[in-house]
Order: structure tokens, then C-alpha cells, then sequence
């Protein structure tokens, strides 16, 4: 029995798959992250009291919160698409309405990609269109057969592989997945992988047993219709960077100082009573002890008060610590909760460091949806002339500032008609949406009356 496709994995993947748990775990946050032995162990600490520990240490999740702020200003203004040829064939709404045939609309099910590409670093994204005997293409949507999309996240993809054409172009020729993990009873998995080719698809089923192929068919599409979709391209090909790849080891960093601040509050809160075994002796407010008669006077008990000046100590890393992932993640200007004492300049900087990220971000998407309606017109047979526009700019502006801004440009007294209208279109533009802007823009240039000397214009009788 050949059982070379199941046990070969690309020589990489083992190097990463520690890296994805960790990035995987630190965005869920929860008992996952505490079980995930983030949390070091003090000398002599047993395991109940380690558990506590775990316990009692809240995270604070920046990972999650930087991966949805970067997917909330990504998708604030939704993409626009051009479907050209596409537009009049009969899967198109089904399928946008439905991409995965779990409900989501393909707008969502780009989202959710997008998001576990942050996380990730990469996620895989196949079209797929089942096997039918329809003639027609009525009847094929009688039957619901129609193109849709699966999300394949990077520890299920156990092996890839690119090849250079004649052109010079890299394209996919080999793609191991593994698409379901099935337990049979206490001991015993199995396991089902899929492996495509550009010819052939085989499925195979593994248990402790051994592994069997059970299907083999012809790629009838004559490609593997994946689509490879990075949040940082690397120089790996098939491997991408991480949006929390440094967040993640900063998080925990500030998890482990916060298990700190439990035990200096909790401690320092409750001093520790030294006393012999034979003292009686009780705990709490207006608390009574009982001395033996002929206790030595050197015994008398006492109370152990750690000090809690520590605490500011460890306090002050935190926030040094959250500093410093809102640089790393060009987000000083947006997750700042305390007044911004940047000066205009530091806080215009910061926000185009992160409108380049975004924009960044948007051009791989983008790419990632023209690839895919690519794949969707040779399932339909349709010539492909779809494009497909993010936004490429993603300001982040301070009205409050514009808006005084322009107010004091006002009441410089410049006499300029043209400067006049375009202070007022600047003002529409803070207070409108853009259903009403058009409008606004057409009476401010419609109603504005000249302002200036006019006293050529009456010399001359005008």
C-alpha cells in the first residue's frame, strides 16, 4: 500500500506549526491561552497553586483587538466589483449571496478570511464546484451545483508546491489538505486528506491502522483551484507574516506581569501572621492571640507585610509594553485612550504609517478576489473581465481640528471667492455623507457671491 502522499509534509510546516498554535491562540485568548504554558512557575509552586494562579491572571487581548481594527477600517467602505461577462450567468447571486453553503455572503466569508490571515499569517482559499451529470445549466441549478468557497487555514495544509512555467510565472502543481478529523472511540482517529494535482484529485482516509486511498478522480478544471491569501507577503513562497507575529510575544509578556500584579495586590493586601505551632491565634479584624504561659519572649509573633511599591514598578512596564505594540501595530493614534500630546506632524505621520499598511492589505485582497472570480469563470466557462476595486486610501482624520482649522481660514479675511468656496466644501465634506455631498457642493457653487472690491465694476458703471 503506498502511503507516501499521508506521510511526507513540506519541509517547512513542521517549522511553523508551533508559531500558528501560539498566534491561534493568543487572538482566541480564554482557557486556551492559559492552558498554552505561557505562564512561567515560580520555584516550589505546586500544581494547585499554579492553577490558581492561572486562574486568577486576566489577559489582556490586544491581538484580537489590532486584527479587528485593521479589518474594521478594511471593510468600513465595501469593495466594488465589475463583473462584465460575469454579470448575466445565473450562479453569480446564488454565490454571492451563499458563498460557502453555510450562508455566509461572500463579503463576510472575505472578512472572516481576512481576519485569519492576520492571525495565520496566510490562509488558503479554494473554489471548488461538485461533480454533476446535469447537460444544462438549469438543471445544474435545480440540483444546487454551483462553484463555492472553503477557507483552509495553514496547520491543515500539510504540503505545497510551485513550479516556474516557460513564461516565468509560479503556479501551484501540488496541494496536501487535510479536511477532517474524526474520532471513533477513546484511542482511535481517522483522518481524511485530499490531494490535489493538476491532473488528478485522491482522498485518502488514515487511522492508527495505516492509511488507504479511497477516490481518485480527474481535475476536470485542469489546475488547483486555490487561492494563496498572505496579510504580509514573506519571503517564503506559500508563507506568510503575521499581522500579531510580534504583538503575540508582547501580550505575553504583559500576561506574565499581570500575574504579577495579582500576587504583589493580593499579597500585600494580606500579610502573613509568623507564629509558633503552639499559639492560638485567628485571622481578620480585632483578631485575639492566645500566648503560652512560658513561651520565650524571643517567640512573640508577628506579621510579615510585604511592601506594594513594586507595584508601580510593574505597572509602568505594562503600559510601556502596550506602547509599544500600538507602534509596532501603527496604532498609537487609534488605540490611545489618554489625551494624544503628539504634535500634528508625529500623529499625521502615524496615521499614513497605517493607511499604507491598510492600503497594503486591500491590494493583496484585491488580487485574492481576482484570482478567484478567475477560477469561478473557467468553472462556468465565461471569459473572465471582472475587476474588482478595494478602497486605497484609508485617512483617519481629526475633525474637530479640520473643522477649526477651516474656521479660523475663514476669518482671515482673505478676499478670495475661490478660497471662500472651497472652505465651505471642506466643511460639507466633515458634515455629509457622500448621498447629499454632490448636492451641497453644487449650491455652494451655485450661490456664492464674489467677495473683494468692486469698485472697477462701479467706476465703470457696472
Amino acid at each position: 500500500m503506498d502511503t507516501r502522499e499521508i506521510d511526507n509534509t513540506h519541509p517547512i510546516y513542521d517549522d511553523y506549526i508551533n508559531r500558528w498554535a501560539f498566534f491561534l491562540r493568543s487572538y482566541m485568548g480564554g482557557e486556551d491561552y492559559r492552558d498554552g504554558g505561557y505562564l512561567t512557575s515560580y520555584i516550589h509552586e505546586d500544581k494547585d497553586e499554579y492553577a490558581r494562579r492561572l486562574d486568577l491572571t486576566p489577559m489582556d487581548n490586544h491581538c484580537k483587538n489590532i486584527v479587528h481594527i485593521y479589518s474594521s477600517f478594511l471593510w468600513r467602505v465595501p469593495p466594488t466589483r465589475a463583473f462584465g461577462n460575469l454579470a448575466n450567468d445565473s450562479s453569480l447571486e446564488p454565490f454571492m449571496k451563499d458563498a460557502d453553503l453555510e450562508g455566509r455572503s461572500f463579503d463576510a466569508f472575505m472578512r472572516q478570511a481576512q481576519i485569519w490571515s492576520s492571525v495565520y499569517g496566510h490562509v488558503w482559499l479554494m473554489i471548488d464546484k461538485p461533480q454533476s451529470n446535469a447537460s444544462t445549466r438549469a438543471e445544474e441549478l435545480d440540483q444546487e451545483i454551483r462553484p463555492y468557497m472553503t477557507m483552509i487555514t495553514p496547520e491543515n495544509v500539510f504540503d505545497w508546491k510551485y513550479e516556474r512555467t516557460a513564461s516565468g510565472r509560479f503556479k501551484l502543481v501540488y496541494l496536501k489538505v487535510r479536511e477532517s478529523v474524526d474520532r471513533i472511540n477513546e484511542t482511535e482517529t481517522e483522518v481524511y486528506y485530499r490531494v490535489w494535482r493538476e491532473d488528478t484529485i485522491e482522498t485518502w482516509r488514515a487511522t492508527n491502522n495505516g492509511e488507504q486511498k479511497i477516490e481518485d478522480i480527474e481535475n476536470t478544471l485542469g489546475k488547483i483551484p486555490a487561492v494563496f491569501v498572505p496579510a504580509q507577503r514573506s519571503q517564503l513562497r506559500g508563507i506568510g507574516t503575521s499581522d500579531i507575529a510580534d504583538v503575540a510575544y508582547m501580550q505575553r509578556a504583559i500576561y506574565q506581569e499581570l500575574s504579577e500584579v495579582e500576587q504583589l495586590i493580593r499579597i500585600s493586601n494580606h500579610p502573613t501572621l509568623v507564629k509558633t505551632y503552639e499559639t492560638d491565634a485567628s485571622a481578620g479584624a480585632g483578631a485575639v492571640i492566645n500566648l503560652p504561659d512560658d513561651m520565650d519572649g524571643a517567640l512573640k509573633p508577628y506579621q510579615m507585610q510585604p511592601s506594594g511599591a513594586n507595584l508601580d514598578a510593574v505597572m509602568k512596564s505594562i503600559k510601556e509594553k502596550v506602547e509599544s505594540i500600538n507602534r509596532m501595530a501603527h496604532m498609537g493614534a487609534v488605540r490611545g485612550t489618554e489625551a494624544m500630546t503628539q504634535s500634528g506632524v508625529a500623529m499625521q505621520t502615524e496615521f499614513q504609517m497605517l493607511n499604507a499598511k491598510l492600503a497594503e492589505k486591500a491590494d493583496i485582497l484585491e488580487l485574492a478576489e481576482e484570482q478567484i472570480f478567475d477560477l469561478f469563470c473557467q468553472w462556468q466557462q465565461v471569459t473572465n473581465d471582472v475587476e474588482v476595486f478595494y478602497p486605497d486610501a484609508f485617512d483617519l482624520r481629526d475633525y474637530d481640528k479640520e473643522l477649526l482649522f477651516l474656521q479660523q481660514m475663514r476669518a482671515t479675511g482673505v478676499q478670495s471667492e475661490t478660497l471662500a468656496q472651497e472652505i465651505d466644501k471642506k466643511i460639507a465634506d466633515l458634515l455629509l455623507d457622500d448621498d447629499t455631498l454632490v448636492k451641497a457642493h453644487t449650491e455652494i457653487e451655485s450661490g456664492a457671491q464674489r467677495i473683494g472690491n468692486f469698485a472697477d465694476e462701479i467706476t465703470n458703471g457696472g
